[in-house]
């Protein structure tokens, strides 16, 4: 936002100097991001009244002036610029004027003027064009200045030049400072100096002509209050005047022509963004509608876009008129011929403009405002105050004015918000009594109640951003000043937290997954949504509003596809072996999942554990020949992490993983996570020279772990026996381990797979399809030795536990 400080102080005028203005406006919560001068020092230019234009003598493109400076003779001065003309009046350095230095110059000297001879012919002065003046960058020709200008008055004085221009860098929840006015009323709440506002007198309508005007019943989430008045007879080639082109300059706008002029001039003054019609190329009347996918629509700047159902619009009986909130169409803009015209202010409501304008990749100063809400209970006075500008510098002998016609159509009603004493008092860490509170309330202009340790503010209708206790809380502390809190470090009660033995800091999983030679890496959350569902199996993930780019449109339910990512990243740059993790949440619609302070209702946000491990299993070394990763050794590392924690792995399938080279990983009886080689099919789809191995694991999974609970040194010896059994194809080795585990009274204490023959040829006492397992167990009672006898039962009683559970038959030897 940016604004001359002399159009703020007529709003305004506390007696403080620019910089302490600018200060006070920062600790506000305002933040003056620069203060600079209206124009560049310089001194010796006067308003000068050209008079006389001859053609110079001695040149084709230079003619004498003579010019009247106020001071005695004319002087004669020779000019290049191609709109000198007799009767304007201009900018006239005089001899001995120090100009600011030119454009270009190594230099920081100023630029005197002195007299010469040019051609032949004296020249005694120079006419000035704006940017030899360093006020714009036209440089077209002379700056033509207002005929009501004096003759001989310093140009300083007759520019107000000696101003200062603000700017702010104002922060979404401030968008009811976006206008001059806006900014003055916070000013007058900081300072306490009173406010002027201005009194809008109503002009009075001279003829019965309304434009009809439709919202569609659909559309009433799109637009709360539409405003409009018809004037006819206005003369568009009118000058605007030359305060109001200067202030537009001002705020860095230039002029266009004074109609367009006069609407963006209001939008400065108050923050309100409207729109003037021709109204003879609208057809029949407007209708305020959402737009039908597929039409188009010719802008204001030139491009053509395609709309679609979630875009607003105005429209005539006949097509598309302008993007609501945004921008005007071409076909209804106003011209040189316009003579009658419709003056239109609405309410938008932000969530229906918010984003629509970057969708088509460029912004707009209507959308900026519309999209953090702009007061819909001023449309009615602010098209007054168009309108009486309109008469004033447009209007003509044959100028009517028609009634304003006003629909509601639903406008935002604010709840109460309450602001608890003790609360601000605690949140901004000095004592603030109710007194203090309420005078704040008081200063803003707001309308409060209040009760024993309680204040009830009602949001008045152009502070769309006091939703929240928090909100009164920061209101309550910019007023009463940052300044007022005390220097150092806040204090505070700090209690002692002691975290659970049995959960462990996930810095301790980082550093276990790097002991084990994982190399850690950090994925934006937002991935294509082509890895959700190839990845993930996941048809409908959570989507991003604004993305940042087409292929980041949605958020992540599994961490696989930013780390084959990361591998396509690597092999573009050539590296042969990759193995990295990454710790991050993923998002998974969830309807079970509660708001909470850490929640989002709906959204369950998991944190897991992620790895990829592609190309060697080890770094080249002479000692063992080259072998590639394979499922068993990223299994053996998942084991070492878990190690504890009674995990087991499972056949399983994964829509990411190779059917036969998968498992899910159990603990306490739950799946946690899978493992597995990456599937064929995105190997191939997603252009990887070989598949890589990948896991995930629910990091709360690892956290939660029990106490070690110590026992002394046993003091028998272990017994080792070995069995071999025959069993059918689809035994797995969890099952014979575990009927191995739960049998023989707690003597048995492990049990390890250590041979399997699968014969080729049939082989007696095997049919086909069967296997030979050997198992190898460790018998160990630690209150007696066992015996010969106990032991051929304990072997008994494992051999009838696995026949039971397994179907494996003791092999004859």
């Amino acid at each position: 936002m940016q604004f001359p400080e002399s159009w703020l102080r007529t709003f305004c005028d506390p007696p403080i100097s620019t910089e302490a203005l600018a200060e006070r406006l920062t600790m506000g919560g305002l933040e003056v991001e620069s203060v600079r001068p209206a124009a560049p020092p310089f001194h010796g230019v006067v308003v000068a009244e050209v008079l006389a234009v001859e053609p110079h003598p001695n040149a084709d493109r230079l003619k004498v002036c003579s010019v009247d400076v106020g001071a005695g003779e004319p002087l004669s001065i020779v000019c290049g610029a191609p709109n000198v003309r007799a009767g304007i009046k201009v900018p006239c350095a005089r001899v001995g004027a120090e100009l600011p230095p030119a454009e270009g110059s190594a230099s920081d000297e100023p630029f005197r003027i002195g007299a010469g001879t040019i051609r032949g012919v004296e020249s005694r002065g120079m006419l000035c064009s704006a940017r030899e003046l360093h006020l714009s960058d036209d440089h077209g020709g002379l700056l033509i200045l207002d005929p009501q200008a004096s003759v001989g008055a310093d140009l300083r004085d007759a520019l107000r030049l000696d101003d200062t221009v603000f700017t702010l860098k104002l922060t979404p929840n401030l968008g009811h400072a976006l206008g001059v006015y806006g900014v003055a009323r916070e000013l007058a709440a900081i300072t306490g100096a009173p406010l002027k506002t201005p009194d809008i007198a109503p002009v009075a309508p001279t003829t019965g002509d309304i434009l009809p005007v439709r919202i569609e019943p659909a559309a009433r989430n799109l637009c709360g209050r539409f405003s409009g008045r018809v004037v006819r007879g206005v003369d568009p080639k009118a000058a605007t005047p030359a305060w109001m082109v200067e202030r537009l300059a001002r705020c860095g706008q230039r002029s266009v022509a004074a109609l367009v002029d006069i609407s963006n001039y209001v939008m400065f003054e108050y923050g309100r963004p409207t729109h003037i019609f021709d109204l003879d190329t609208i057809e029949g009347g407007l209708v305020v509608r959402w737009a039908e996918p597929g039409e188009t629509l010719e802008l204001l700047n030139g491009s053509t876009v395609t709309l679609d159902a979630d875009v607003g619009v105005i429209a005539d009986h006949a097509r598309v008129e302008s993007l609501a909130g945004i921008m005007g169409g071409e076909r209804t803009a106003v011209v040189d011929t316009t003579r009658n015209v419709y003056i239109e202010a609405a309410f938008w409501w932000p969530e229906a403009v918010a984003g629509r304008a970057r969708r088509y990749r460029f912004s707009t100063d209507a959308a900026h405002r519309f999209e953090r809400g702009v007061d819909p209970q001023t449309t009615v006075e602010h098209i007054e105050r168009i309108t009486a500008l309109v008469v004033e510098i447009c209007g003509t002998a044959e100028t009517e004015v028609g009634p304003i016609d006003d629909h509601v159509d639903g406008l935002p009603n604010p709840a109460a918000v309450r602001l608890r004493v003790d609360r601000a008092a605690r949140v901004i860490g000095i004592d603030v009594s109710q007194a203090d509170c309420e005078r704040v309330m008081t200063r803003l202009g707001f309308q409060w109640t209040s009760g024993p340790g309680w204040v009830d503010v009602i949001p008045p209708s152009y502070r769309f951003d006091l939703r929240l206790e928090e909100d009164l809380i920061e209101e309550v502390i910019r007023l009463v000043g940052y300044d007022s809190l005390p220097p150092g470090p806040p204090r505070g009660r700090i209690a002692a937290q002691v975290p659970s033995e049995t959960l462990r800091p996930l810095a301790r999983l980082r550093h276990a997954m790097a002991d084990l030679g994982w190399q850690e890496t950090i994925s934006y959350s937002f991935v294509d949504e082509r890895h959700e569902r190839d990845l993930a199996g996941n048809a409908d993930p959570v989507r991003v509003v604004n993305p940042i780019v087409s292929t980041q449109g949605v958020m992540r339910s599994s961490l696989i596809g930013s780390l084959i990512d990361v591998l396509r990243v690597n092999l573009a740059r050539r590296q042969p072996r990759v193995k990295v993790f990454e710790l991050g949440k993923v998002y998974r619609k969830d309807a079970s999942v509660a708001a909470a302070d850490s929640a989002v209702a709906g959204l369950a946000q998991p944190l897991l554990l992620g790895g990829l491990w592609f190309g060697p299993a080890r770094p080249p070394q002479w000692g063992a020949a080259e072998k590639a990763v394979d499922f068993y050794d990223v299994k053996g590392d998942l084991e070492r992490l878990l190690e504890g924690l009674d995990a087991r792995f499972e056949a399983t399938s994964h829509p990411a993983l190779h059917p036969g080279r998968s498992a899910a990983i159990w603990i306490a009886g739950r799946s946690v996570g899978a493992v597995g080689e990456l599937h064929p099919q995105w190997r191939q789809s997603y252009e990887l020279p070989a598949s890589p191995v990948v896991f995930e694991l629910e990091a709360d999974a690892w956290r939660v772990h029990a106490l070690p609970i110590y026992t002394p040194l046993p003091r028998q010896q272990v017994v080792m026996r070995d069995v071999a059994v025959v069993v059918g194809p689809t035994v797995r080795h969890d099952s014979l381990i575990a009927a191995a585990m739960s049998s023989g009274g707690g003597t048995v204490r492990e049990a390890m797979v250590f041979d399997i023959y699968e014969p080729k040829t049939p082989v007696a006492g095997m049919t086909a399809g069967e296997r030979s397992v050997a198992i190898r167990l460790a018998l160990r009672d630690d209150t007696a030795t066992l015996t010969d006898e106990r032991i051929e039962r304990v072997v008994a009683d494992v051999l009838a536990s696995l026949a039971e559970r397994t179907g494996a038959r003791r092999r004859a030897q």
